[in-house]
């Protein structure tokens, strides 16, 4: 039986969320950029496209990491809770962290846009800004049942693909065409522009039932029942949802698109990421396999800090900087362009888990 005692932690959560991290600033840092050019008409290039997100109706491996963020966002905000209820704190003291820590999410997420364009825009897209608003959702499900959450999640879920398919606006009355949708109407209304590359901001509707099924987990995990019984739940859960994802696909109901956020890509997602859960919980948590673990739980406490940080000053000047270095050595080495481009994208990624570690041994970890 694994559960927790005062203070202590779920390795597995760490870990899961230290490997969320470390991918996601693998692509900050051109790793996948570079690895789909060395490799491209090679036997390898199936899988630099596997680094990549679906162009619409399809699922790649890259699609199932912002699902797998909500998630563990989910998970993690319950174990917090749970632990401050036990601990006695006020309930609108908890509330005021959760909505403050929110309202910084959001201004984190809309900044990182006008960083991007280098101007003040009004843009929605960023995972940040959806997730302030799918963990305040969750936040009022904690403490309800199970079945609860799932009914939630999944009238989150009904509910967008309801919209899309009913709602006729002139234009936008093609429920499952890049930017003629519904989605794209709320985009058009919330900000008068569309995304370039189909995503929309009405994707925090239905992804919130990632981050409220997060929670779920984080209860599972939490609870009585033992290592075993955990685990096969986590297995047959995610079974039913792949089968469920899937079937709305192959059948049409609900094709899986994960720009607009459809039934049929939250369901295989989640599915893909409930099993992902499991067996990095039974490796970690049960099995004890705990060697490497530090590699991305150092990332994984300065999760928030690490993405802000990749994302203006690693793309900025950091990538650029370590390049200068990088390349200088390799190409009086007389190595090829290409191997020229991987390698400094990974002693990028390299600086950034090397200043996560010096965090970690400082014990400077920074909260929203």
């Amino acid at each position: 039986m694994t559960q927790l005692k005062p203070g202590e932690r779920f390795v597995s959560l760490d870990v899961m969320r230290g490997m969320i991290m470390i991918l996601l600033a693998a692509e900050a840092c051109r790793v996948y950029r570079a690895f789909r050019d060395l490799t491209e008409g090679g036997p390898l290039e199936w899988l630099a496209v596997q680094f990549s997100h679906h162009p619409w109706n399809g699922l790649r491996f890259w699609d199932l990491i912002q699902p797998a963020f909500m998630f563990m966002a989910g998970a993690a905000l319950h174990i917090s809770v749970t632990r401050k209820r036990a601990q006695g704190t006020p309930e609108k003291d908890i509330f005021r962290r959760t909505a403050l820590r929110n309202l910084w999410l959001f201004l984190c997420g809309t900044g990182l846009h006008c960083i991007f364009a280098g101007k003040l825009v009004w843009e929605l897209w960023n995972v940040l800004t959806q997730l302030s608003f799918t963990t305040l959702v969750a936040y009022f499900l904690i403490g309800r049942s199970p079945r609860t959450q799932i009914a939630w999640a999944l009238g989150l879920v009904v509910l967008n693909d309801a919209l899309y398919r009913f709602v006729q606006v002139p234009g936008f009355d093609e429920p499952f065409v890049k930017g003629k949708n519904f989605g794209s109407f709320i985009d058009m209304v919330l900000m008068g522009k569309l995304s370039g590359g189909g995503w929309a901001a009405f994707n925090c509707i239905p992804t919130a039932a990632h981050t409220i099924l997060g929670v779920t987990a984080g209860q599972l995990l939490l609870s009585a029942r033992s290592s075993a019984v955990k685990i096969k739940i986590l297995i047959i859960a995610g079974a039913i949802a792949l089968a469920l994802g899937y079937a709305a696909d192959w059948t049409g109901l609900s094709p899986i698109i994960k720009r607009i956020s459809t039934g049929g890509f939250v369901l295989a997602s989640l599915g893909w990421v409930l099993w992902i859960l499991a067996f990095v919980f039974w490796l970690i948590d049960v099995k004890g396999w705990r060697r490497f673990a530090w590699i991305p739980i150092v990332v994984g406490m300065n999760s928030i800090f690490i993405y802000l940080f990749f994302e203006t000053v690693g793309h900025q000047w950091l990538n650029g900087a370590v390049a200068i270095f990088t390349n200088g050595v390799s190409g009086w080495l007389g190595t090829p362009e290409a191997w020229q481009l991987l390698l400094a994208a990974l002693a990028a990624l390299v600086v950034e888990w090397g200043l996560c570690y010096w965090l970690y041994r400082k014990k400077i970890f920074f909260r929203l």
